[in-house]
């Protein structure tokens, strides 16, 4: 079950509470000759994703219609298709933007039926990415509203892009991610809704569309799997209405990301062929290195050795290809470096210690961010333990935990108890005072 945002974003706006909206249908009920007895309960349920029984949605829009002193629909609270979704495609751009800024302030006044959703899987997951692939296109993205939008205004959402981007690698998602929401809500929302031509239309939805998978890495950094999952879905969306191939195939190297660590390795495979099959020559040499790369990885885990070996090369042939500065700003993630980590990774699982190891030793002699850098002396401490070099994984555990200090990540966190307990499950001597550094960072409570 999806949250239901859209009535979570129209009872706000009538000013109703849920014990209120009960009552009032309830009443309303009552002039049908129903006999309802609902309660905030009931309501909350219906926030979560449950559809009401019988005439309820009807009795609701009318309750609403009342108290707002307009039409409202069955659309319009988020019960328009009978035990299903409405596809982001199907409802068309207006009535997603509608659906995309609901989350956006539900998440901003941190509902808990939106921030502890669960990421969806099966159709529910694959469908956005169908629809990324598949006609039909947008054929017109302008809109008529009140505010013209400029190219001033574009240029501000990619600004903040790149602000929130630099705020994430520095401080972690969990620390950013209310910020660049605050930041959705108050100036892209009210641009989506303004009025613009097809071709200003275009790059409005493709810098909105960045912004909104940053907003869905702080999720993801923060434990919010299927609040992350929905933002990801949002930004391939955007990125459709962009007509930019590229950034949907970036959004898809996102949601493989995803895959990997809910352990999905069928789904990583297929969406990171997806991603090149669909944006074929709209794929940069950074973004090609690191689905190939992550497809290694996945295909590592399902024990398939011929394939993971066939996509390292075919990594380590795009890297090869990256001119800096030829890049679009979405790809700088791929720095020097990355592909070789997300190799070593891949050997790792495929039980290739040496190589392994001459990958993440290249990983970490290679300059990197901070947070980068974090994942690298990971990788790299855990490869030296495998090979029994103790006093070398400790050096490199303790510049791990150093690294990390600033940083509010769930994903940093991850890291740094897994190097943890490969120490002290080592018993190798020196590896007490590393695991005790590792506790004073994880001390702090997020």
């Amino acid at each position: 079950m999806q949250p239901n945002t859209l009535l979570d974003a129209i009872l706000d706006e009538a000013g109703i509470s849920h014990a209120g909206l009960a009552a009032h249908v309830n009443q309303a009920g009552r002039a049908r000759g129903l006999s309802l007895r609902y309660e905030h309960t009931a309501v909350a349920r219906w926030l979560k994703g449950q559809r009401p029984r019988g005439q309820v949605p009807d009795l609701i829009c009318e309750v609403l219609a009342g108290r707002l002193h307009r039409t409202v629909t069955l659309d319009d609270i988020g019960l328009g298709v009978p035990g299903e979704p409405t596809s982001q495609h199907g409802a068309g751009l207006s009535g997603f933007v509608e659906r995309a800024t609901a989350l956006w302030r539900s998440d901003e006044q941190q509902r808990p039926h939106v921030l502890g959703a669960p990421a969806v899987t099966g159709t529910p997951a694959v469908m956005p990415v169908w629809e990324w692939e598949n006609p039909p296109e947008d054929v017109d993205v302008s809109r008529g509203g009140r505010h013209r939008v400029s190219m001033a205004d574009i240029d501000m959402l990619r600004a903040a892009r790149a602000h929130y981007e630099q705020m994430y690698r520095k401080a972690g998602g969990v620390a950013t991610r209310m910020r660049i929401v605050g930041f959705l809500n108050a100036e892209a929302a009210p641009l989506l809704r303004g009025s613009y031509t097809d071709a200003t239309g275009r790059q409005l939805h493709r810098a909105t569309g960045g912004l909104v998978a940053v907003a869905g890495i702080c999720a993801y950094d923060s434990d919010a799997h299927g609040l992350a999952q929905r933002y990801f879905h949002q930004a391939l969306r955007l990125a459709k209405a962009s007509g930019d191939r590229g950034l949907g195939a970036y959004v898809i190297a996102l949601l493989v990301n995803q895959s990997l660590f809910m352990r999905e390795y069928r789904q990583a495979v297929a969406f990171a062929e997806a991603a090149l099959r669909t944006a074929g020559k709209h794929i940069t040499p950074a973004l090609a290195s690191d689905l190939y790369a992550m497809q290694a990885k996945a295909y590592a885990h399902l024990g398939d050795g011929t394939s993971a070996l066939s996509c390292i090369r075919r990594a380590e042939q795009a890297a090869d290809r990256i001119r800096r500065g030829h890049e679009p700003d979405e790809t700088g993630y791929v720095q020097p470096g990355l592909v070789n980590v997300q190799v070593a990774e891949a050997l790792l699982s495929l039980g290739d210690l040496a190589a392994a190891a001459e990958h993440a030793v290249a990983a970490v002699g290679t300059p990197a961010h901070d947070r980068g850098r974090v994942h690298r002396l990971a990788m790299l401490s855990q490869i030296e333990l495998r090979q029994g070099n103790a006093d070398k994984a400790v050096a490199t555990a303790v510049e791990m935990a150093e690294r990390a200090r600033g940083m509010e990540s769930m994903r940093l966190r991850d890291r740094l108890r897994a190097v943890r307990e490969h120490l002290v499950r080592s018993g190798c001597a020196g590896t007490a005072e590393a695991a005790e550094l590792i506790d004073g960072a994880l001390r702090v409570p997020l």
